[in-house]
């Protein structure tokens, strides 16, 4: 718990545990040189043993509105105070809001850490939201994929992760809007829930609701963009779908896990040992898995099955964006975070710098006429290696790709936790990172 006050006394417990959501199943190489052995002992030694305490719940008789004007001040003093409340919602995890009592947002922001993380890794992010959007976003930091749990492999996380935002969407009625903030193999987690909260229904064409309609939406749906079926997320609607440094396109690919330096041998022994470290989630992202005789998961999360709508999932958010590190990040690999080709990648004299983000190298906006244009480049009959499958399947959906180069920095060597301010104090250099996040937020 990140609060600076002592624990509210007046909440009581009340998140529903049941929910109709099917649950599933259940270093090599770090010798090379000291920076890159400095970030492996830093990311798995982040604290195995370590454990949340219980969280404090709230009362589902109780409205948000009374919680916050019972906290007065909140549990930060700033320019903009802000509450942050530990959560017993299937799992736990944080919520950040603003305490100002006349602050209601209507969108929901969900972060999630990544391996060997928990609710923490998103602290800086999070409050940073709150401060410079008050009354318009509430944050909750998913805590139910923490520490050792995320060797449980993607399948299992992501619906641990569905079910958590269920809860929190029961706890919160006035949430309208959802939004997906996720780094490394939070991402894919991301994917996966959104994938089992995708849900439609036919659109509603009355003269109420097309005035209710935000004018963002009436935008969006002035060019063109509006579906046969409304397209819902646990039930809201979804607005942006963000990942940083995530594995996209898995660990397996050459170059894909950067510290092994592409050296075929190592990396050929990474994909048979990579369980022993990580457990299912290694064999995820590998590709390694062949569970019941099917084809591996990451290759079945870039289309639709009957059960779980990755694809259309994805593409019922307004925008999609991923944050990639385009050098010094000795976990995930340029194009596996970018979702490109190698030939795709930006060459580094094109690389631009801006001063207000100084961070922030490259920044390319996809539309559908580009997919179209690369589709007909695409020799047909070839046959495709599973990356290629993949890229095919993640790029029907446009997305917004922001490169990331930290090469003059000090921080450098741990790029793969600064592109998200896990630790202000180890990661500050990445500040800038989040707020070019926070102002292209799409509200």
């Amino acid at each position: 718990m990140i609060a600076a006050t002592p624990p509210l006394r007046t909440a009581s417990s009340s998140s529903s545990k049941s929910s109709s959501l099917p649950s599933s199943s259940s270093s090599p190489g770090s010798a090379f040189c000291s920076p890159i052995r400095r970030e492996l002992a830093f990311v798995f030694n982040l604290g195995f043993p370590f454990l949340s305490p219980r969280p404090l719940a709230l009362s589902a008789s109780s409205s948000r509105m009374e919680l916050v004007r019972k906290m007065g001040g909140g549990c930060f003093r700033s320019n903009q105070s802000m509450g942050v409340i530990k959560v017993d919602a299937d799992g736990g995890g944080e919520d950040v809001f603003s305490a100002a009592p006349w602050a209601v947002p209507d969108h929901l922001v969900i972060m999630v850490n990544g391996l060997v993380g928990s609710a923490a890794d998103w602290r800086y992010a999070a409050e940073q939201f709150v401060k410079k959007l008050p009354d318009k976003v509430f944050v909750h930091r998913s805590e139910c994929n923490s520490s050792r749990l995320t060797f449980d492999g993607v399948d299992m996380m992501g619906e641990r992760l569905a079910k958590e935002v269920l809860a929190v969407v029961r706890q919160r009625p006035e949430v309208r809007k959802i939004s997906f903030v996720a780094h490394s193999l939070g991402g894919l987690i991301a994917r996966y829930a959104i994938g089992r909260l995708y849900e439609h229904s036919p659109k509603l064409e009355s003269a109420g609701h097309t005035n209710s309609l935000s004018e963002e939406n009436k935008k969006y749906l002035a060019q063109g963009h509006e579906q046969p079926h409304e397209a819902k997320i646990a039930g809201l609607e979804p607005m942006n779908f963000i990942t940083f440094a995530t594995p996209h396109l898995g660990s397996r690919g050459h170059k894909q896990l950067p510290f092994l330096c592409g050296l075929p041998f190592l990396e050929r022994r990474a994909s048979q040992t990579a369980h022993l470290i990580a457990g299912r989630s290694g064999k995820h992202l590998f590709l390694t898995d062949k569970d019941d005789g099917k084809r591996p998961l990451l290759l079945r999360m870039v289309n639709d099955s009957e059960d779980l709508k990755f694809i259309s999932a994805l593409c019922a958010f307004k925008r999609r964006v991923a944050y990639a590190n385009a050098n010094f990040d000795h976990m995930v690999g340029w194009r596996t975070s970018s979702i490109r080709r190698q030939n795709e990648l930006p060459k580094s004299n094109l690389l631009v710098i801006d001063e207000k983000y100084p961070h922030i190298v490259y920044v390319e906006q996809e539309t559908m006429d580009d997919i179209h244009r690369k589709e007909s480049l695409v020799v047909g009959g070839q046959t495709m290696d599973l990356e290629e499958e993949m890229i095919r399947g993640l790029t029907r959906v446009p997305w917004e790709r922001v490169d990331v180069s930290f090469h003059k920095s000090r921080q450098r060597y741990i790029a793969h936790n600064t592109i998200q301010v896990k630790s202000y104090w180890l990661n500050s250099d990445g500040a800038d990172v989040v707020f070019h996040m926070i102002d292209n937020f799409l509200l």
